[in-house]
């Protein structure tokens, strides 16, 4: 395993993390999910991630036990959670980032994961309903009570980002030291282009969800979507995806031969989180895992990292055609 700093930090993250989105507590029965995360610990990873609004809160409260149960000392681990759904998955409660909520949704979060504190907490969305200046504070007050190390945001803009960071300096309170945006081969605009200035401005740190696009970049959809697999199970929003994504599912099949080249047995899978860790901003690259099998593949990838060359990188752009304009080589 390999391991990096959590942006500007003297923190340090397994470039592969374990999350419990759409898993943990929900698709993946409990015991394969404590598997899992077991597998993913005895491999090197530090790093899980969950919410307050995974299952409900389930996912918090199996990420806990499964932590008790294996005996794992909590300093050796990094634990995220994030705030803004709420536990309830009807939605009907309180959502947002008010103190109230935020105080509140700390609280209940911590009780599930059976600790103390968190290593980072995540607003996990930005609310436009709350004054930038009470989330700033509200967020530096689970960091002064301790129930928080550092703080974080999750799929904000850039001008949010900037924001959150001016409020803090002028307040002496402490910015958002990471996001959590979805970034892989599909998803590339927001994390090459729109935070670029962040990056520069304050070593903005990344922790990305959906590497692998939910599993499309596996190359498993290529022909169709396999019985079991998280298109079926899901349906709605990402079966039509999928079913629409001819073109990109043509890219993605072209992908194949280009993972070949890095060796017998390596898949696209592989190379497309590889890809992902290029970035220089990565701090680390968020998994979801349906079985121990799926956990040990996907850390095959870190050893591919320094394997994909400019020359690399530079076909697979021709492959997938998106490459957004105007940006540089991204890994000189």
């Amino acid at each position: 395993m390999q391991y990096r700093f959590l942006g500007n930090t003297g923190t340090k993250v397994s470039v592969i993390a374990l999350g419990g989105w759409l898993t943990h507590g929900g698709h993946t029965g409990n015991e394969v999910a404590k598997q899992t995360m077991k597998a993913a610990y005895e491999a090197g990873v530090n790093f899980f991630d969950s919410a307050e609004g995974y299952a409900g809160g389930r996912a918090e409260k199996l990420l806990g036990e499964a932590i008790k149960e294996f005996g794992w000392d909590r300093d050796d681990l990094v634990i995220s959670t994030k705030l803004y759904w709420g536990e309830h998955e009807d939605g009907s409660k309180d959502v947002g980032l008010s103190r109230k909520h935020v105080l509140a949704g700390m609280r209940k979060s911590l009780q599930r994961l059976q600790m103390e504190f968190v290593d980072i907490v995540y607003a996990h969305r930005p609310d436009k309903h709350t004054p930038m200046e009470e989330v700033v504070r509200a967020f530096n007050h689970l960091i002064h009570k301790g129930q928080a190390i550092y703080w974080g945001t999750s799929e904000w803009s850039s001008e949010e980002i900037m924001d959150a960071w001016r409020i803090a300096d002028k307040l002496n309170l402490i910015g958002p030291v990471v996001e959590q945006p979805e970034y892989n081969m599909i998803s590339r605009t927001r994390v090459e282009i729109e935070y670029a200035p962040l990056y520069r401005k304050f070593n903005l740190g990344l922790t990305v969800f959906s590497p692998l696009r939910r599993g499309i970049l596996t190359g498993k959809y290529n022909k169709g979507i396999p019985s079991g697999s998280r298109a079926d199970k899901e349906g709605s929003w990402f079966k039509e995806e999928v079913e629409k994504g001819g073109d990109m599912l043509e890219r993605v099949s072209r992908l194949e031969p280009l993972a070949k080249e890095l060796g017998e047995g390596i898949t696209t899978g592989q190379l497309a989180l590889a890809w992902t860790l290029k970035h220089p901003n990565v701090s680390s690259a968020i998994i979801g895992a349906t079985s121990v099998e799926q956990v040990r593949e996907n850390l095959k990838a870190v050893e591919l990292v320094e394997k994909i060359d400019k020359g690399l990188m530079d076909r697979i752009d021709e492959v997938l055609g998106n490459r957004p304009e105007g940006v540089p080589f991204r890994f000189d």
